[in-house]
């Protein structure tokens, strides 16, 4: 009688089913260093325009002060960079643990506390921040798309509903991070504690 369990054809579906588990686990991982890379270029990008921001400043006040130019333009310029820079950047800032902490306890956690701390955070602070601030500025942003809203000062931009599209860049790169963030803290939970951990916790 041939012995099923242990015929190659057993073997090779075995090994296969395993391939594909593993493709199961390991894509959600792959998925989130992607949108970790694609966080982190966007906020470099959006890092350098405080150079235009300094540089801007600067022209606007000389104009308007050494000539009595008024750059409205430049000044409303200004204005959208200073917006792009900081709600560009949230989510790259918020990848490399640059954000404001204010509790007193989170440094002197282990590995494995920390990453409970911010699973918790992300789940019930910031996913469902990120959640209301989208569901209550998209209509906000539609109607400025819709009406193709301007400035509404003499010589401003007329590239007003661009402006107001920065805060669902917002909204969109930090649940695009949330949800990357869960999937590693996820991953760091599941490892095993080491005993020099255990002892520390």
């Amino acid at each position: 009688m041939v012995n099923f369990m242990h015929s190659p054809y057993n073997t090779q579906l075995t090994c296969l089913l395993e391939v594909f588990l593993m493709s199961l686990i390991s894509w959600p991982l792959r998925l989130a260093t992607q949108i970790q890379a694609g966080n982190a270029l966007l906020g470099r990008a959006c890092a350098w325009l405080t150079l235009f921001l300094v540089l801007g400043t600067a022209c606007v006040v000389v104009l308007r002060y050494a000539f009595g130019i008024g750059a409205t333009a430049l000044q409303e310029a200004v204005m959208y960079a200073h917006a792009l820079t900081f709600m560009g950047t949230a989510a790259w800032a918020l990848q490399r643990q640059a954000h404001v902490r204010v509790d007193i306890f989170y440094q002197n956690f282990s590995e494995r506390k920390k990453a409970l701390v911010d699973t918790s955070g992300h789940l019930l602070l910031l996913l469902p921040m990120c959640l209301f601030l989208g569901w209550n500025s998209w209509g906000y942003v539609a109607n400025s798309w819709a009406m193709q809203e301007t400035s509404g000062e003499a010589g401003g931009l007329g590239f007003m509903y661009l402006q107001k599209s920065i805060i669902l860049l917002l909204v969109g790169s930090l649940l695009l991070q949330c949800c990357a963030d869960l999937v590693l803290l996820v991953q760091q939970l599941r490892t095993p504690t080491s005993p020099v951990e255990a002892q520390h916790e």
